[in-house]
């Protein structure tokens, strides 16, 4: 290109773009000043190897460094880039044998071409480009090749209207066209690159391995350099240096792989400028040599960025498919599900990571068809290959219930869902599908049913209990209100004894609430005193000492000690922790300080209830003593009606 270097602008890795709702000027100024003494030295540097006798440049960085800072620096750093380069422009061109008009003339030129390049980038790829996929490459050679047919246009104006150049403008905007857009394919993308490893560094080992690859090719393109000119020599480039590229390419970042191109495109600059190597054969015509070189640099810059960016794509792929296996097993873990996919024709079969943990196998050690169906629970294991063995081109779905044996002898219920696919003649190519731990789900079922039937039971035990009260009830009542008055008060007592036993679900209650509510309606700290260890008692013990306390305070209230102010009643009770002993609790309900206890004439229903509730129900045994300072009542209940004791 016959035209005097025009300088431009500096790298920056960190985005200017970022925050500050208004750049502060000295920033600006900064940035553009950096911009015009790289564009500067770059456009120097492309003076230095122009080609004689004709004065043309084989490519011009200085656009790269420009339309490149542009790219990677974002949208405000345009008019300090612009600047810097414009101004570097014409400081270029004022130190050659340009007028002023010429140079304000090539400055606008490539200022404008740096942001129209920019600016397409920015329409269509967004804030942040990185050149990380295929799709970023051609639309930076895109721009790069608009950008450039455009402001060659300006060029060639220049060169017409201020020099009075005698080359056609064809030839004049062939050169501007050529050299700029090489100039943006070469050093743009290690800009852009830089950038993009500022925002996401690369690993340590990635950098060192990058620098390893970049040192490897600089050594090989000097080594190139000197060898012979002889014919098999113009295929040891393409030789050596495709490996190295591949591998920059494979193993890093794009920013290693433009470095890559960069250097291989100053070494053919350099060898075509001083006559060395293929590039330098004096033999071969200038415009031939230069058409040569352009077109290596464009093919190799062009493919070592296609190169790193499938691969970057590759990657990204791969990462993406990574996280999105990681978070279907954790899924799947979360759920209890397991994915699985059996081949017909070869009998293999393969499920998902997690299944080794929910069947309690060795996740190196494959489980095959066979041994899953070893697996399955014998009662189980006919009715699940029935089911497998019922899929058909019409009915290609199943889903069957069953259980496994685990490695740890645990009983488990699967549910298995699957869909087989077949070939033309009907025949079974594979079964994929999901199978659900519902072990959980069993149980709670179980649970529910054995809850129903012992509601069920307990209900009509009640029922009955309810129908005896009553009728002993009536026997023993005079009038129709002391019937109604003593029904509705046990009826109250038994309700206690439920609601306690349904707060604890069913579980147990413990001794300590059970007398404290028996005790509520008419006890006071004065009055009453209980203690003793915490006892849990099952539910058939808790209905009936429930009741057996409540006719012992029923007649306290009426005949004994809690009917006078000055009485008290006592109630301990103590734990034997012995498995030997058949006995494991012993209630002591004493009554002191109220009127003289004889003992009754008549033996009435709730004396009878206290003596003989307990030894019917719990097979245990109550002592009913009714002394002169008061009544006495030593209960004793078996090991087996407790839940624990503390």
């Amino acid at each position: 290109m016959t035209r005097e270097p025009i300088p431009r602008k500096p790298e920056r890795k960190e985005r200017l773009t970022i925050a500050d709702p208004a750049w502060p000027w000295i920033n600006s100024i900064g940035l553009a000043m950096v911009v015009g003494i790289i564009y500067f030295l770059a456009a120097r540097l492309s003076l230095s190897l122009l080609t004689k006798p004709d004065g043309v440049a084989v490519f011009w960085p200085a656009s790269g460094v420009a339309a490149g800072a542009m790219i990677s620096l974002g949208h405000r750093a345009k008019w300090p880039v612009a600047i810097g380069a414009a101004a570097a422009t014409i400081a270029a061109n004022l130190l050659g044998d340009r007028s002023l008009a010429g140079a304000v003339t090539f400055a606008l030129c490539n200022a404008g071409e740096a942001m129209l390049a920019a600016g397409l980038i920015r329409r269509y790829f967004g804030p942040e480009f990185t050149l990380h996929s295929l799709r970023s490459v051609l639309g930076l050679l895109a721009a790069a090749m608009v950008s450039c047919a455009i402001s060659g246009v300006g060029g060639v104006a220049g060169f017409k209207l201020f020099h009075l150049s005698p080359a056609s403008s064809a030839s004049i905007w062939q050169h501007w066209f050529a050299s700029d857009a090489l100039g943006i394919l070469t050093v743009a993308p290690l800009l852009i690159g830089a950038a993009a490893a500022a925002r996401d560094h690369p690993p340590q080992n990635e950098v060192l391995e990058g620098a390893l690859a970049l040192f490897a090719i600089t050594l090989t393109s000097t080594l190139v350099i000197f060898l012979p000119r002889v014919p098999f020599v113009n295929v040891v480039p393409i030789v050596v240096l495709f490996p190295l590229l591949l591998w920059l390419a494979a193993r890093c970042q794009p920013v290693f792989a433009a470095g890559a191109a960069f250097i291989i495109a100053l070494t053919i600059v350099w060898t075509t400028t001083f006559g060395i190597g293929f590039f330098g054969d004096p033999d071969r015509p200038i415009e031939d040599r230069i058409l040569g070189a352009q077109a290596s640099i464009l093919t190799t810059s062009l493919c070592t960025l296609i190169l790193a960016a499938l691969f970057a794509e590759r990657r990204r792929q791969e990462a993406a498919l990574r996280e999105s296996a990681a978070r279907l097993e954790k899924a799947l873990a979360a759920g209890a599900v397991m994915t699985f996919e059996w081949d017909a024709r070869t009998g293999l079969s393969s499920r998902s990571e997690n299944a080794a943990s929910l069947l309690g196998y060795h996740p190196r050690a494959p489980l095959s068809a066979v041994k899953f169906l070893a697996l399955i629970h014998p009662e189980d294991r006919e009715h699940f290959c029935a089911q497998m063995r019922s899929v058909r081109p019409d009915q290609p779905s199943y889903s069957v219930t069953f259980r496994v044996i685990g490695s740890d002898t645990r009983e488990m219920w699967l549910e298995e869902t699957a869909t087989a696919e077949f070939d033309a003649a009907g025949n079974c190519l594979h079964i994929k599908g999901l199978t659900r731990d519902i072990t959980k789900a069993k149980r709670a079922e179980q649970h529910q049913r054995a809850l129903v039937a012992e509601l069920d039971h307990r209900v009509k035990n009640v029922l009955a209990r309810v129908a005896v009260v009553a009728m002993y009830t009536r026997e023993r009542s005079g009038t129709i209100d002391e019937f109604i008055q003593a029904l509705d008060s046990r009826i109250q007592s038994m309700a206690v004894a439920h609601e306690l036993l349904s707060h604890g679900s069913w579980r147990g209650v413990r001794l300590a609430d059970l007398v404290r509510h028996q005790l509520a309606a008419c006890a006071t700290d004065a009055n009453t005193t209980t203690g003793g260890p915490e006892i849990v008692l099952n539910a058939a013990a808790t209905e009936a000492v429930g009741m057996v306390l409540h006719e012992l305070v029923t007649n306290a209230v009426k005949y004994g000690a809690l009917s006078t102010p000055e009485g008290r009643v006592s109630v301990s009770w103590e734990y034997r922790d012995s498995e030997d002993e058949t006995i494991g609790l012993t209630i002591q309900w004493r009554e002191t300080g109220g009127p003289l206890a004889p003992a009754p004439s008549k033996v009435g229903y709730g004396i009878s209830l206290i003596c003989e509730l307990i030894p019917h129900e719990l097979g245990g045994s109550v002592d009913l003593s009714f002394q002169p300072e008061g009544v006495s009542c030593r209960i004793e209940i078996p090991h087996r009606q407790l839940g624990y004791s503390a």
